[in-house]
């Protein structure tokens, strides 16, 4: 085929019996996205090569994000900025939410520039983003360059937003609910992995004498060795992401104009075209992300409460864990995760749907959590069995919610518009999650001086309050608060059939106010 030569696509798909998400576009021989339509078309089999990377630089975007989790405690503690012990989780919270606010302010930004002018360029800034600013993290010698660094890292890594949008472009239709699965399962493993990854490497020089001395480089900047650990695997991350193939359809203005010529001319007139409306007018997508937005508020908050609760002492209600301690009960629990998520999820969401599985598991999540006060009154292998279990169970349900939810974000948006729509869907989320760190270390903090208190004392009221959020998204499932994208689809074309029914007739349709 001649050099920007174009055909239509549709009657490639007719012939071949393929399946195509747009259904009005013409091929062109220079375009990436055009490119990957065409593979896409003539092999049927799982992606596992694009699983395989778009499983990796998630993971590279989601392990900074909570790793610092179970040593923050200590690392403020040693910055001397609380006065008293039971102040230290209020500081450790905004540490935690400058990272999201970072992230809330620039998501919707790295989302156009996603549409503009690729996926590609966004990720390897991302990746490098990473590599550099989590390492400088590493070295924070007070609260302050801890915040703004960990603000920076936010704010310049545009990733996770932009591997949704692509996770669901790089994949045929029938793979869709595996590529938004690889997606929100790298990042579940991220955010258990991750603090794992900290806790076992954080203060080297008191866990592992023999191989670090406490005058030695480590040993004068305690919480280096996991961020670099971490920079490190997004080193090979950055390079992993020039092999990604670009998905974003770049055609020419003379192409791109036949192209919009012949998709208005086969468009029914009742119906608008999903790339020509408002994301803020699109209910099936807002609704989505508002519902997902309240889910992730509970998940951060209940990651940081839990490295929080679970380190400090007794005498606070905690169970006087270890950064090491915390980490194995992480490390079990992303094994765990990630199982459940390659061989039972996409099983699950075959049969029950991506929102009957995120009601299934906001519902079983509450009494879960009910039981966590209750944990810390156990002790030796009783309490090690009875939490790694807990903890797998709680990260298993959210991030199936998390899969059902992102699954409906991308089928209510065109191409064209989701890389906008998942920044609109971060910049959200990330606002919410802002909240979520400084609230959760606040509450854990003030529970923690009402031990004695009648009415839920100490950390019974930590976890009802996570409790009435995770009961709040639940709601907020059902109707007619969440429209499902095939509602919307179903009553454009039933108000097209009754507007063509009252045509036929020569009856006048009153007037929408």
């Amino acid at each position: 085929m001649a050099e920007g030569n174009t055909e239509p696509l549709l009657k490639q798909s007719e012939q071949n019996g393929g399946h195509l998400e747009d259904e009005y576009f013409c091929y062109d021989e220079s375009c990436a996205g055009c490119r990957v339509e065409l593979l896409k078309r003539a092999d049927a089999g799982v992606p596992i090569k694009h699983v395989f990377f778009i499983s990796m630089v998630t993971l590279c975007a989601a392990l900074p994000i909570s790793s610092l989790f179970p040593f923050l405690y200590f690392m403020i503690r040693d910055f001397h900025i609380a006065e008293r012990e039971e102040d230290i989780s209020y500081y450790a919270g905004y540490v935690g939410s400058s990272f999201m606010l970072g992230r809330a302010l620039t998501s919707v930004l790295w989302g156009i520039i996603a549409d503009r002018y690729g996926r590609k360029p966004v990720v390897i800034i991302g990746t490098v983003t990473v590599v550099i600013f989590n390492a400088v993290f590493g070295l924070s010698v007070n609260y302050w360059m801890a915040i703004i660094t960990r603000f920076l890292l936010g704010a310049l890594c545009g990733i996770i937003g932009t591997m949704r949008a692509y996770a669901s472009e790089i994949c045929r239709r029938e793979y869709h609910a595996l590529g938004i699965s690889a997606v929100s399962t790298a990042w579940g493993i991220g955010l258990v992995i991750g603090p794992a990854v900290g806790g076992y490497f954080a203060q080297p020089a008191e866990k592992y004498p023999t191989i670090f001395s406490a005058e030695s480089f480590f040993g004068k900047f305690p919480y280096f060795l996991p961020c670099l650990i971490i920079s490190m695997f997004a080193l090979v991350a950055t390079v992993m992401s020039f092999w990604l193939p670009e998905t974003m359809h770049t055609h020419k203005k003379e192409h791109k104009e036949e192209h919009d010529v012949s998709q208005n001319s086969k468009q029914p007139e009742h119906e608008v075209p999903t790339s020509q409306k408002s994301l803020l007018k699109n209910w099936p997508l807002i609704s989505s992300i508002l519902v997902y937005c309240v889910f992730q508020l509970h998940d951060i908050a209940y990651l940081e409460i839990f490295s929080l609760w679970a380190v400090s002492p007794r005498k606070l209600g905690g169970l006087s864990y270890t950064t090491a301690d915390v980490g194995q009960v992480l490390a079990i629990t992303g094994i765990g995760l990630l199982l459940f998520q390659l061989f039972a999820y996409p099983l699950v969401e075959k049969v029950l749907g991506p929102v009957m599985i995120s009601r299934i598991g906001a519902a079983l999540s509450i009494p879960l959590l009910s039981t966590y006060p209750y944990i810390a009154l156990l002790s030796g292998l009783c309490l090690s069995v009875v939490l790694n279990c807990a903890s797998m169970l709680k990260n298993v349900l959210s991030v199936s919610i998390t899969t059902g939810l992102l699954i409906l974000q991308n089928r209510a948006v065109s191409q064209e518009q989701r890389g906008a729509a998942n920044g609109i869907s971060m910049s959200a989320m990330s606002l919410f999650k802002t909240i979520g760190p400084a609230a959760g270390g606040s509450l854990l903090s003030w529970s923690q001086l009402r031990q004695d208190a009648k009415f839920m004392p100490g950390d019974q009221l930590v976890f009802f309050v996570l409790n009435v959020f995770e009961l709040l998204g639940l709601i907020m499932t059902f109707k007619p608060f969440l429209q499902l994208p095939e509602d919307d689809i179903l009553k454009s074309k039933q108000d097209g059939a009754a507007e063509e029914n009252c045509m036929q007739h020569r009856i006048a349709l009153p007037e929408l106010p």
